[in-house]
């Protein structure tokens, strides 16, 4: 969406606070023992008392509130019996509508103590997101968003995941100017412009720059691996980007 007055923006925040309060108890509920399934309960029972709805439920019919991806599962993992263990790779995609308006927020981390490698996955990641969120101005190219991860996954030794992508978001969670890729393409003339809302979510993995879908047709797979994903809903301006969550 493309921002319209002050009262997008109060939404937007109030849809991003949401998430990322919902992210952050997600991430302190995950400990050794806890089941992904009753995780999710928890991200269920805070939308429903605010008066919100899972967004990837609501446009896909996804069969859970939020996206749990462990291990080689980069993305679009479901909630289900699986028991956390000591040393997962876990990610954690919340998104919802509130009051008509989409916010969508993302973290990895480890459960327990991460490993040196992990720990340097992780932090790639991270800085991949934050630096690209960093210099989102009005004007620049779309594609700027790619180079800047591209660059940090180079620096760092890590392979960016080539098919899967930042988004606009706004009113609706996927929507105009449809994917962005978190790798450079040249060939992208697209533009960002002033109120433009989008995420950022740069996938960074060990081996693979291409997932598999699993058998349960949502789990997008690491063939060799893992991955990790930091994500923000971001409002670009001509001046520093507006980070709603």
């Amino acid at each position: 969406m493309t921002i319209e007055h002050q009262g997008d923006i109060d939404g937007l925040r109030r849809a991003g606070a949401l998430v990322s309060g919902i992210l952050s108890q997600m991430r302190d509920a995950a400990v050794v023992g806890m089941v992904s399934r009753d995780l999710d309960a928890l991200a269920a029972t805070r939308m429903q008392a605010a008066g919100a709805r899972s967004a990837p439920a609501l446009t896909y019919g996804f069969p859970g509130t939020t996206c749990i991806s462990i291990n080689r599962v980069a993305a679009n993992g479901i909630p289900d019996g699986t028991v956390l263990r000591e040393g997962d790779l876990v990610n954690i995609d919340v998104s919802a509508e509130l009051d008509g308006y989409f916010a969508d927020t993302g973290a990895s981390f480890v459960v327990g103590t991460a490993s040196a490698g992990q720990q340097r996955l992780l932090d790639a990641a991270r800085e991949a997101r934050d630096s690209a969120v960093a210099q989102l101005r009005a004007g620049n190219l779309i594609s700027s968003i790619g180079r800047t991860v591209e660059a940090v996954a180079a620096r760092r030794g890590f392979r960016v995941i080539r098919d899967l992508g930042s988004h606009g978001v706004g009113r609706a969670l996927h929507e105009a100017p449809g994917t962005i890729p978190g790798y450079y393409d040249p060939r992208d003339a697209r533009r960002l412009h002033d109120g433009m809302v989008i995420t950022v979510e740069p996938f960074l993995a060990t081996h693979c720059t291409r997932t598999v879908e699993a058998d349960d047709g949502w789990s997008m797979v690491c063939p060799r691996g893992h991955a990790a994903q930091f994500e923000h809903t971001v409002i670009v301006t001509r001046d520093a980007p507006i980070v709603v969550t």
